[in-house]
């Protein structure tokens, strides 16, 4: 059986900007991803960067614990040490309160076509 997200999807597209969009030494749970596009939820963002991921700062995005993706912990451990991202103090789980991002503003392009609607 294929993959539900075996092609890009326009949905594909926006988990993989938002996931962009985060800034290094930040991250966002996979649920947080869902919430931010106002659709699917944490399992639907999970089988995006399960398919799709690889071509995006996937360690940044996490379990709502602060656990690093499954099967990805030591390389992802070594990022965030790079980016300097705050940990918990027993260094194997980022601190979520003070990683977190927010989103802020989505991006004005996001959604839309790389050469979207003129302004």
């Amino acid at each position: 059986m294929p993959h539900a997200f075996s092609r890009p999807t326009a949905y594909v597209e926006r988990v993989l900007e938002v996931v962009e969009a985060i800034p290094p030494g930040s991250v966002m749970s996979y649920g947080d991803i869902a919430e931010y596009l106002g659709e699917g939820g944490p399992r639907q963002v999970g089988s995006v960067m399960s398919a799709w991921g690889g071509a995006v700062c996937w360690w940044r995005v996490i379990r709502t614990d602060g656990t690093p993706p499954f099967g990805h912990e030591a390389e992802a451990l070594t990022r965030y040490a790079a980016e300097s991202t705050p940990m918990r103090p027993s260094g194997d789980r980022v601190d979520m309160h003070r990683a977190r991002w927010d989103g802020g503003a989505p991006p004005a392009h996001m959604g839309q076509p790389e050469d979207g609607p003129a302004r």
